[in-house]
């Protein structure tokens, strides 16, 4: 293949070329992008000013077209964040009626989310049908991811101040929820008490309202040592009064506990059971030992036995 050798003026001449037709495209591109152009963005609807004596369903989708009139560089913007504004729509004519009319609301929305000349709205109407409300209060469930350091443990119920939210929305929607979630408190490795304060769980439903949106959070944290019990074995479901002698009467019971409740934890914390029904309607050889009451601020290693003997005297 032929090299082409050029001079020093040539070289000059070709470099000063490709330099134009770069500045060229640049400028041709700034032109063009300056120009006016009609664009269309994807905006999701979010809500103010809901109706305090009306709960709404919303009967089309949750996002609205919107044409706007404005430069190429604020179109590549528009195109490059379509997903980070939201479209905030005044409810306020609900109060009255079944619909909003977005092109009514034009200026607003122009001034407050898009910030460009608003030319159109794809659906322009947002039609509602309206249910029954109520008002529901659920206890708060606390999602956690907690893990902690050697002979430390979660010592009892965790606190949450308040311990109910208040739900208000459709009845339907309602009757279905029966507990609200906090965010996920995750915290690793730890040695102590954990005082924070926790979000819930955000509305997915634009006429749904929960109060308060954020709990006090105290999760009990202390060191465990291990002890040692024997816990009485109560029988039950002897129905027909037989003369039972059960063998041992106490099974031997080794647990981790707190720390500052290890003196004060004694078998009155404890509850064991034995089901006769297993021996009269399943024919039990020996009955096994079931733990029905347990403090919080313990973890169960062992039982021992984990079945008892017994003797009935008809």
């Amino acid at each position: 293949m032929a090299i082409i050798k050029l001079s020093a003026t040539e070289q000059r001449r070709l470099s000063a070329f490709f330099t134009c037709l770069v500045l060229a495209a640049l400028a041709w591109l700034c032109i063009t992008l300056s120009n006016p152009y009609n664009y269309t963005v994807k905006r999701v609807l979010s809500y103010k000013n809901t109706p305090q004596k009306r709960a709404f369903h919303s009967l089309q989708s949750d996002t609205v077209d919107i044409t706007i009139k404005g430069t190429g560089w604020q179109m590549l913007y528009a195109m490059m964040h379509y997903s980070s504004n939201s479209l905030v729509v005044d409810l306020r004519p609900l109060n009255t009626g079944n619909y909003v009319v977005l092109s009514s609301q034009q200026m607003q929305i122009a001034d407050g989310e898009v910030n460009h000349d608003v030319v159109s709205f794809n659906p322009d109407t947002l039609y509602f049908d309206f249910l029954n409300r109520m008002v529901k209060r659920v206890p708060i469930r606390l999602l956690n991811d907690v893990t902690f350091q050697q002979q430390f443990s979660q010592a009892n119920n965790p606190i949450l101040k308040p311990s109910y939210v208040t739900i208000v929305g459709p009845t339907d929607r309602l009757k279905s929820i029966t507990e609200w979630d906090t965010d996920s408190l995750i915290v690793k490795k730890v040695n102590e008490t954990i005082r924070t304060r926790l979000n819930l769980q955000p509305v997915n439903e634009g006429n749904i309202t929960i109060y308060p949106k954020a709990v006090d959070v105290v999760f009990p944290v202390d060191e465990f040592t291990e002890k040692t019990l024997e816990i009485p074995v109560k029988l039950i479901n002897n129905s027909d009064f037989y003369n039972v002698k059960i063998f041992p009467e106490k099974v031997t019971v080794t647990f981790m506990t707190s720390l500052r409740r290890y003196t004060e934890t004694d078998e009155d914390f404890f509850e064991a059971e034995s089901d006769l029904n297993l021996w009269k309607n399943q024919d039990y050889r020996t009955l096994p030992v079931k733990l029905t009451r347990i403090p919080p601020f313990c973890k169960i290693i062992s039982v021992e036995p984990q079945n008892i003997d017994f003797i009935v005297k008809k």
